[in-house]
Parts: C-alpha cells; structure tokens; sequence
C-alpha cells in the first residue's frame, strides 16, 4: 500500500521538529512537503540537511501552494495567519489539513469555514488521545455537579508559549459549559488573580502558568464547600500531539468535505 504523503507545515518549530521525526518512524506515511515563513535560513533546503537524523530531501519552501502539491494532507501547528493561508491552500487542492494551532479568533475560523467547504479540516485545541478523554470527563462530572461547584481550569506550558489561556484549557471550559447545559458562544476567559473580586456563581475560571520546557499541564478543578474533585493530564512528550495529528491525516482520507475535530477521529 501506498504510504500517505503529507506536508508540514513550520518544520522549524518545536512541533514541526516533532511531527518531521514521528512522520520518518512510521510506516504508512512519508514527509512530501515543508514550509517556513519567507527569509527563513531552511528556505530551499533539504530537510535531511535541516535536522539531523532525517533522510528526506523534500526541500523547505516558503510558498504553501508550491510546496504542498501532490500532499494528500498537511499539519499544521503554526500560526493564526499562517493556519488560515494553509487552509485555502488546502480548499484550493482538496486536501485534508489537521489544524493544531491556537490562538485563532473568530474571523480565523470563519476563514478556515469557509476553506472547509471544499477540503476536509480536522481541528482542535489538543490532539493527544488522554486530553480528549479528558474533555469527555470533564463534560460528564460538569453535567453531574450543580453550580455549588465552582469550575477553574489550570494550565501550564513552556516559557515561549503565546496565546493563554491554551487552547486545550478553552477546549475544557468548553466541556465544562456544554455539561452543564450551556451551548452558547465562548465568552472573554476569567482570569481570576487578585483584585478581582469575589467570584461569580456558575463561572468558570481559568489560570495559566508559563515557565521553563513544560510540555503541557491542564487541571479540571470542581471546588466547593468541603470536598474538591481535580482531573488532570500531564503531557511529558510532543510526540502525542504528533501521533494524533498523523492519525486525523489518516482518518481523513476519503472523508466528506467540512469540518471536524479529535472527538470525531477518536470515535468518542
């Protein structure tokens, strides 16, 4: 069989580093595509002579549509504007394209809509399998617990994080809402540090932490009076993020136009 041929895009970056390695190790799928923002030192480079230990000669290429043609899906932990390109380019061909990227505002995703009608998007806040059982929980225990419990979401990454809260964090206050009944729009995040008042029955909050290599932390807390219920997920290796983004370009193949997410890949 045919191995699957996909495209990254950021090679340079920290998942970008990851998924080139993930990709070269497994067995039903080959790198076919690479990019880098324009002006990047890798820009018509072979990835063999980028990072040490890879064999491909697929060459980096600051052009999207150049360098994802002939890709039957591209990944995609970049940035906002990068991430919207990418999915045109991904309409434009008809391709799978699996977003991990962050930090995307509404007008982002009217965007990335709109490139759905003609390609297959497979996006989330996090694609690790223990984080989207994680956010199955976390909608089960919210839908179990009146509002005596108040909801804070806590999360810790890397010191050259960006967007806070993570995605992943807004992904779980997201479980937490629709378990307890609510479907509506995603609010402005509550920070909750001091000087902001007593907290607001019903609300839930968020606290992010930034420091060091910490791959990623999150904490579901559900507090009230007299007893705490924590759940909780430590990610110690990128590679899980790589693993389920190489798994949605696998599950994608084949699949009808439109949006998706690691719920749908996972079969939760």
């Amino acid at each position: 069989m045919a191995r699957l041929k996909i495209g990254v895009s950021g090679l340079s970056g920290r998942m970008g580093r990851t998924l080139a390695a993930f990709i070269q190790d497994h067995g039903n799928v080959e790198l076919a595509g690479a990019t880098e923002h324009q002006g990047h030192p890798w820009i018509g480079t072979p990835v063999s002579e980028c990072l040490n230990g890879l064999k491909s000669e697929v060459r980096v290429l600051s052009d999207a549509g150049e360098a994802f043609q002939g890709v039957e899906a591209v990944i995609d932990f970049t940035t906002p504007s990068a991430t919207v390109a990418n999915a045109a380019v991904a309409g434009e061909f008809g391709i799978v394209h699996v977003i991990g990227t962050t930090g995307l505002t509404a007008e982002d995703l009217a965007e990335i809509s709109r490139a759905a009608e003609s390609a297959v998007i497979v996006r989330a806040g996090n694609m690790s399998l223990g984080v989207n059982l994680l956010t199955r929980l976390t909608e089960r225990v919210a839908a179990s617990l009146d509002e005596e419990f108040d909801i804070e979401v806590l999360e810790t990454h890397h010191r050259y994080k960006v967007d806070a809260p993570s995605g992943t964090a807004l992904m779980l206050g997201r479980a937490a809402r629709l378990g307890r009944g609510d479907p509506g729009p995603e609010l402005k995040p509550q920070f909750h540090v001091s000087g902001t008042g007593p907290r607001r029955r019903g609300e839930i909050g968020y606290a992010a932490v930034r420091g060091g290599d910490v791959v990623g932390e999150h904490d579901v807390i559900f507090a009230a009076d007299g007893e705490r219920i924590t759940l909780r997920h430590v990610a110690t290796d990128r590679v899980i993020y790589a693993r389920g983004a190489v798994k949605a370009a696998i599950w994608g193949q084949g699949r009808a136009f439109g949006g998706y997410d690691m719920v749908d890949v996972l079969g939760l």
